[in-house]
């Protein structure tokens, strides 16, 4: 296991170099938007002078180095991630408390995309060829070709227009209730189980019928055992390494990839956070959400190497 160890190590390591570089990007591209709060805020009619004094006070005057290494260490030492331009709240307050939605968002839809599309891979895997096989990779097709929005949009129309029975807007002016939460975010959470199932169920399909050629299958069906069983007892278990990564990008997206999502369900998440701070040029809101979400990416994908190495044997038990 002390590969594993080392292996994890190093990849945390290039995570905080990745993360490093993530920032540096995205202080930059912040800073090359056009406009600044200051005009923002005060509007086109206010003078240079009322836009330079507004300016001096928030510090956006200093050169932009200064102020990156200045976020950047505030970051490192306290876990600060500055001050909202905008209301003047820490950005950290605001992050956690649009984080805990997102998540539960993510959460929501892999509860239902991650078991459906490993059954139905199973099943095209196991019927291969079949009517059930070109109908799901049909579908499967169809939803990946569609934008989020486009698909968010239909399921408006079908399920929440006139006379639907699920609310085509998520609004939580209190703190809602779990059933209440399942109901309200249903749409939003099926928009993105249709985003997401496409590539998992694929994934899993290709990965089982890849390993159904392998002499050991071949042998176990010599031997009279089920096709079922021959799927879930010998093949899914040696083909869990590529699912467990593809399934891991997808709950990365899941988490990061929601912007689109909550901006038409008015979804109070990380997403449309981000929206209404980039509509009022508040980049401390921005940077810290974007590293956030880039975090994230990070993590997860460390989280699939390890867990798809776990899954090899040979990987584990090196000699």
């Amino acid at each position: 296991m002390s590969h594993i160890l080392k292996m994890i190590a190093q990849r945390l390591a290039l995570g905080l170099v990745t993360l490093f570089v993530v920032s540096l990007i995205i202080a930059l591209g912040t800073e090359l938007l056009p406009g600044d709060f200051a005009q923002e805020r005060l509007g086109q009619s206010a003078t240079p002078e009322t836009v330079a004094a507004l300016r001096a006070q928030l510090g956006l005057d200093q050169p932009f180095h200064i102020r990156y290494l200045t976020w950047l260490r505030d970051i490192v030492t306290s876990g600060d991630f500055g001050v909202s331009l905008a209301n003047g709240n820490p950005v950290t307050e605001q992050i956690s408390e649009r984080l805990r939605y997102t998540l539960w968002l993510a959460f929501y839809a892999a509860a239902i995309s991650v078991p459906l599309s490993l059954t139905l891979g199973i099943l095209a895997a196991l019927f291969r060829n079949s009517f059930f096989d070109r109908f799901a990779n049909a579908s499967a097709l169809t939803s990946i070709s569609f934008p989020e929005f486009f698909v968010a949009y239909i399921l408006i129309f079908l399920l929440a227009g006139a006379g639907g029975v699920f609310p085509s807007m998520v609004n939580f002016r209190t703190d809602p209730t779990f059933s209440e939460y399942l109901y309200r975010a249903f749409l939003p959470a099926i928009t993105l189980t249709l985003v997401v199932t496409a590539h998992m169920m694929r994934m899993t399909r290709a990965a089982i019928i890849n390993l159904l050629a392998s002499p050991y299958i071949e042998m176990a069906r010599l031997k009279g055992i089920k096709p079922m069983r021959v799927v879930l007892r010998h093949a899914l278990p040696n083909a869990l390494a590529p699912i467990i990564n593809v399934i891991a990008l997808n709950l990365a997206y899941l988490i990061t990839g929601v912007v689109v999502v909550e901006v038409v369900f008015v979804y109070p998440g990380l997403g449309q956070l981000m929206v209404d701070s980039v509509r009022v040029r508040d980049m401390p809101v921005v940077q810290g959400v974007a590293l956030i979400f880039a975090a994230a990416y990070v993590l997860l994908n460390l989280t699939a190497d390890v867990l798809a190495t776990l899954s090899n044997p040979r990987l584990v038990h090196k000699r």
